[in-house]
């Protein structure tokens, strides 16, 4: 696509990175700074009218919210109102598969902070997007090229 990635790992305080080391699931006070930053830099990229690709482990509507408007998001318990102008336009791209074939994956990933013990606690925080957020949900069973494709027909033509 030409667009700018980020990896929200690499925004983590060295705080959670340990906590996460040592096989510590991370909690809302922990996450809500570091999602804050993300929304800073996807202001900051948004108003430069530069796309971008961020991956990043959104568990929770908060969370998702918070990437969306920012730490308002944190004060306004308000649910989402279907037309609503968020200050950001974000498409969340949920990729969707059984515990087993991510652990297979996490398995392989070398020189991460966050060990595969910390999976189920993932899946225990999920809270899957839904209606009226703007989403679509990708199965990690499919191949590569399908689940780009299936991303990039979303983005072009949502």
């Amino acid at each position: 696509l030409g667009w700018k990635f980020y990896d929200a790992d690499d925004y983590h305080s060295p705080e959670n990175k340990k906590k996460m080391a040592e096989a510590i699931p991370l909690n809302d006070e922990d996450r809500i700074p570091w999602l804050c930053a993300l929304h800073d830099i996807l202001r900051r990229e948004d108003s430069s009218r530069q796309d971008v690709v961020l991956a990043c482990s959104a568990l929770k509507r908060m969370y998702r919210r918070v990437l969306v408007g920012g730490a308002s998001a944190i004060e306004s318990n308000q649910p989402e109102q279907p037309g609503e102008n968020p200050a950001l336009k974000i498409l969340f791209v949920h990729l969707d598969g059984p515990i087993e074939v991510i652990a297979g994956r996490l398995e392989k990933r070398r020189g991460h902070f966050m060990p595969p013990e910390l999976l189920k606690s993932q899946f225990d925080t999920l809270e899957p997007p839904s209606a009226p957020e703007n989403f679509i949900t990708v199965s990690l069973e499919k191949s590569l090229p399908e689940m780009v494709l299936e991303i990039e027909r979303a983005i072009f033509q949502g």
